[in-house]
C-alpha cells in the first residue's frame, strides 16, 4: 500500500475563532485572513494550502512559498587595465557574496558619460580617454527582495 498523505496544519479558523498550532512562529491577521510567517527561514520555503468550506463545498488554492537571502553588499573588481596613448581600457566585474538569484546591471552614476557604462550581467568592458573622464559607473546588485549598489570611479583606471 502506499503512504497516506499528510498535511500539517498551522491554522485553523472556524465560527470567528482561531487556532494556532505553531503559537509565536507565526501571526494570523484577522482583518485580511493573512499569515505571516516570523522569522523566515530556507525551510519555509515549500507548499502551502489554503482551504475555505462552505457547508458541502470547499475551495483550495496551493501557494508555492520561495524564501530568498538577500544580497550582500557588491565589490567592484578590475580583471584587466591597459594603459596607452592616453586612453584606459578597462575589464570590470561586479560581484556580491550573498543571495540568492542575484542579477547585476550597471549605469552611470551621471548623466555626462553617455552611457558608457550601461549594461546587464556582472561584467563591465570599459575604453576611455583619460584626458576628459571624470565619472562614475554603479553596479547594482539585486533580487526579488533587496538591492545594493558599488561604484567605481574612472580616476581609479592609474591606481592598483
Amino acid at each position: 500500500t502506499e503512504d497516506p498523505l499528510k498535511k500539517k496544519f498551522l491554522l485553523k479558523y472556524s465560527g470567528g475563532n482561531y487556532t494556532e498550532f505553531e503559537p509565536g512562529r507565526m501571526r494570523f491577521h484577522k482583518r485580511d485572513f493573512s499569515l505571516e510567517i516570523l522569522n523566515t527561514s530556507r525551510g519555509d520555503g515549500q507548499l502551502y494550502e489554503y482551504s475555505v468550506s462552505k457547508g458541502p463545498e470547499e475551495e483550495v488554492w496551493q501557494i508555492q512559498l520561495k524564501v530568498l537571502e538577500p544580497v550582500g553588499d557588491p565589490s567592484i573588481r578590475i580583471l584587466h587595465r591597459e594603459l596607452s596613448n592616453g586612453s584606459c581600457s578597462l575589464a570590470l566585474r561586479c560581484t556580491s557574496d550573498r543571495g540568492d538569484e542575484v542579477s547585476y546591471s550597471w549605469e552611470s552614476r551621471d548623466n555626462g558619460t553617455r552611457g558608457i557604462c550601461s549594461g546587464n550581467g556582472s561584467f563591465l568592458n570599459l575604453s576611455y580617454s583619460l584626458r576628459n573622464a571624470a565619472f562614475g559607473c554603479v553596479c547594482t546588485a539585486r533580487n526579488a527582495v533587496s538591492s545594493r549598489d558599488a561604484a567605481f570611479h574612472s580616476a581609479q583606471c592609474g591606481s592598483q
